[in-house]
C-alpha cells in the first residue's frame, strides 16, 4: 500500500469544487458516466486498432444504487487504469486524460472523434454530492492488477492493489448526508434520461437490493439510445424514422411536426442534428420543448441561445457538436469564431430547406404556411441573409384565401392599387368578421385586401415598407377606401361649410371628445352615412408597443378614432333638415352608433341604450 498527495496548487480545492465547479450539482452523474463510456470507447478504438487484444465482450455502462451502504456506483468495462495511470489522470487535476488519448490516436481512427472529456475535472465532480469516492480498476493489458484508490474529499489519498475479476472501472460514491437525494431512484433515473438519454454506449440502471452484492445486481432498465437518429445517414431513414425520434425526443407532444432539417456538416466544422418545424402559434409563448445541445451525443443544454438565432428558436429537435466551445462545466458558451459560423450555416440550411419545400410542392407547402408564418417573419425581421432568401417563399394571404409571394403580390396590385402619387398600396386587415364592411367596401371598388393577423405583423409591415420601396401598407378602416387610393379629386359635397358647421356639434355630442374627432368627408352616396377610423400611424405605433421595446410609451396613449360624416349620403341631409331638435339628435346618435357598432366600439351601457331606441324608432 502507499500514499502520495494530489498534485495541486491550494489545500482548498475541493471546498471550491462543491461550490463553484458546476452551477448545478446533479451535473456530476453526467460527468462520471460519460467518463465511464470515455473508457468504453477508448478500448473500442483501440480494439479497432490491434493495441487491445481479446473480446470486447459485454460493453454497457451501469449505474447502481446501494441504499443500504448510501453509495452510488458507476461501472464500466472499458479501457480500465493501472495504479500509475490513476496517479497520473486521476490524481493531477487538470490533466485530461481524453485529450491525451485523442491527440495520440487522432491519425489511427476516426472512432477517436467519439470520446468526450476535455478537461480532467469530470472525475472530481462527484465531491459535489459525495463525502468519500472509491475508484476499483482492472486495465485492460495484459497481466495488469486490480487498484483501488480512495479519497475523502481532502487532499490526501490511499492507493493499493485489490481484487476485481473484470476488466474496466468502478467509481464509488459515498453519498454524504446532504446529497441523500441522490440514492432516490426515480431522481437518478430522471437524471439519466435527461443528460444519458443519447449517450453513444448503452446504459443500464438498478437498486441493489437487501443482502445483494453490488456485483450480483440485475441491471436491465436500458436508458438510453445509443444511436439516435441524427447519427444516422439521411438516406437510411424514412419519414416515419424521423416522427418517431420527433416522439423520442418529445414524448410529451401529441402532433407530428410540420416537416424536418437533417444537419450535417463535417467543413469547415463538425454538426450534426435534427431541427423539426412545429406547428407554431399565432401567439408567442414560452418554449417548453427547445433544441437541445449536445456535444458527441452529450447532453450539454437546451439555452441554445448562442448558438442559434433568437427565431430558430421556436423549432424544436437536436444539435451536436464537438467544435462548440463550452467552458469547464460545459454549461456556458465561449466567445469564438465557430458559433457564429454554425450560428449562420444553420439559419442558410432552414431557409434553403424552406425554399426547396416551395419550390418542390407549393400546394403543400401553403397548407403549411399558416403554422410557419410566424416563424418566417421573426426571421426576416432578424437577420438580414435569412430575409434575402425568404423574400422567395414569404406568402402573403388574401381575404380570398389566395396565397401570393412578395412579387406575385407587387405585379397583381401595382396598377390597381396605385394611387394618383404613384405610390403601390397594399390594404390590409387584422380581422376578417371585425373589418368586413370596409373589406367589402375595397372590394367592391376592385381593389384587394391581404389578411395581417399575427402578432409581429406591424413589425413585418414596418420592414417590407422599406424593403419594397415606394409602396405604402394601410389598414382597410384606416380611412374611407376613396382618402385611402386617391385616385382623383374627391366630388363635391352636397352640404354646404355652412352646413357643416351647424351640424358638427351635434355630431360631436354624440360621442366622447377626447376619443374621437368628428370629420366630414364628400363620399359616396353609397357609403355608409358615418364611419369609424383610426389612423395608421397611431395604430402601428400602439400594435408595436405590445411586443415592447422603444415603442413602449405608445401604448399608454389614448385610443383615438375619427367619427367621418358622409356628407353626400341622403340620410345625413335628412338629419340636416330636421325640424325637431330632440329627434335631430336622435337620429345623429343612431346613425353614430351604427358606426360604432360597426367597429365593435359600442358596448354596455351605451349598447343598451342603443337596442331600446333601435325598438323604438321601430315602433
Amino acid at each position: 500500500m502507499t500514499t502520495g498527495k494530489i498534485n495541486v496548487q491550494t489545500e482548498n480545492i475541493f471546498p471550491i469544487i462543491k461550490k463553484f465547479l458546476y452551477s448545478d450539482h446533479e451535473i456530476f452523474l453526467r460527468e462520471l458516466v460519460s467518463n465511464a463510456v470515455d473508457a468504453t470507447q477508448k478500448l473500442k478504438t483501440l480494439t479497432a486498432i490491434g493495441e487491445a487484444k481479446g473480446d470486447l465482450g459485454d460493453i454497457k455502462v451501469e449505474v447502481i444504487i446501494n441504499k443500504e451502504e448510501k453509495t452510488l456506483t458507476i461501472r464500466d468495462k472499458g479501457i480500465g487504469m493501472t495504479a500509475e495511470e490513476i496517479e497520473k489522470y486521476i490524481t493531477q487535476i487538470a490533466f485530461s486524460g481524453a485529450e491525451e488519448f485523442v491527440n495520440k490516436y487522432k491519425d489511427k481512427t476516426p472512432e477517436t472523434n467519439a470520446i468526450i472529456g476535455h478537461f480532467g475535472l469530470g472525475f472530481y465532480s462527484g465531491f459535489m454530492v459525495a463525502k468519500k469516492i472509491e475508484i476499483l480498476s482492472l486495465s485492460h493489458k495484459e497481466g495488469s492488477k486490480a487498484v483501488r484508490w480512495e479519497c475523502d474529499g481532502s487532499p490526501e489519498y490511499n492507493i493499493e492493489e485489490a481484487t476485481k475479476e473484470t476488466r474496466g472501472t468502478d467509481i464509488i460514491l459515498h453519498i454524504a448526508e446532504d446529497s441523500e437525494e441522490f440514492l432516490e431512484q426515480e431522481r437518478i433515473d430522471h437524471l439519466l434520461h435527461k443528460y444519458c438519454k443519447f449517450l453513444p454506449v448503452e446504459i443500464k440502471f438498478g437498486t441493489k437490493k437487501e443482502g445483494e452484492k453490488d456485483k450480483e445486481v440485475e441491471v436491465d432498465n436500458v436508458i438510453n439510445n445509443p444511436s439516435p437518429a441524427w447519427t444516422k445517414k439521411p438516406a437510411d431513414l424514412n419519414d416515419e424514422d424521423y416522427k418517431s425520434f420527433y416522439r423520442e425526443l418529445y414524448p410529451m407532444n401529441f402532433e407530428d411536426p410540420l416537416f424536418h432539417i437533417h444537419l450535417n456538416v463535417d467543413y469547415p466544422f463538425n454538426l450534426t442534428g435534427i431541427l423539426y418545424f412545429p406547428r407554431i402559434k399565432k401567439s408567442f409563448e414560452i418554449q417548453k420543448d427547445k433544441i437541445q445541445l449536445y456535444s458527441n451525443q452529450v447532453f450539454v443544454t437546451d439555452s441554445v441561445e448562442n448558438i442559434v438565432p433568437d427565431f430558430l428558436g421556436l423549432l424544436q429537435g437536436v444539435i451536436d457538436s464537438p467544435d462548440i466551445p463550452l467552458n469547464v462545466s460545459r454549461s456556458y458558451l465561449q466567445s469564438d469564431a465557430n458559433v457564429k459560423k454554425i450560428s449562420a450555416h444553420i439559419t442558410k440550411k432552414v431557409a434553403d430547406k424552406l425554399e426547396e419545400i416551395f419550390k418542390k410542392d407549393r400546394a403543400d407547402f401553403e397548407s403549411k404556411w399558416e403554422d410557419i408564418k410566424v416563424f418566417v417573419q421573426y426571421g426576416m425581421l432578424s437577420e438580414e441573409k435569412f430575409y434575402e432568401k425568404a423574400q422567395k417563399f414569404a406568402l402573403l394571404k388574401n381575404t380570398e384565401g389566395v396565397y401570393s409571394t412578395l412579387e406575385e403580390y407587387a405585379e397583381k396590385v401595382k396598377v390597381a392599387q396605385t394611387d394618383k402619387d404613384k405610390k403601390v398600396i397594399y390594404l390590409y386587415t387584422t380581422n376578417v368578421d371585425e373589418q368586413h364592411s370596409f373589406i367589402e367596401t375595397a372590394k367592391e371598388r376592385g381593389y384587394d385586401v391581404i389578411v395581417f393577423d399575427s402578432p409581429i405583423d406591424s413589425h413585418y409591415i414596418n420592414q417590407l415598407e422599406q424593403k419594397l420601396g415606394n409602396t405604402s401598407f394601410v389598414r382597410v378602416d384606416a380611412d374611407v377606401i376613396d382618402k385611402i387610393i386617391k385616385k382623383e379629386e374627391s366630388q363635391p359635397s352636397k352640404l354646404s361649410e355652412d352646413d357643416q358647421k351647424a351640424l358638427k356639434p351635434i355630431v360631436e355630442e354624440t360621442v366622447p371628445k377626447e376619443k374621437f374627432t368628428v370629420v366630414f368627408e364628400s363620399l359616396s352616396e353609397k357609403d355608409a352615412p358615418m364611419l369609424i377610423t383610426k389612423p395608421e400611424f397611431m395604430r402601428r405605433m400602439k400594435d408595436m408597443s405590445a411586443m415592447g421595446g422603444g415603442m413602449a410609451f405608445y401604448g399608454s396613449m389614448p385610443e383615438m378614432h375619427n367619427l367621418v360624416v358622409n356628407s353626400n349620403h341622403p340620410l345625413i341631409s335628412k338629419i340636416l333638415n330636421e325640424k325637431d331638435l330632440d329627434k335631430k339628435k336622435q337620429l345623429t346618435k343612431q346613425t353614430a352608433d351604427l358606426a360604432m357598432l360597426s367597429q365593435g366600439l359600442l358596448k354596455g351601457e351605451e349598447l343598451t341604450k342603443f337596442i331600446k331606441r333601435s325598438v323604438d324608432l321601430i315602433d
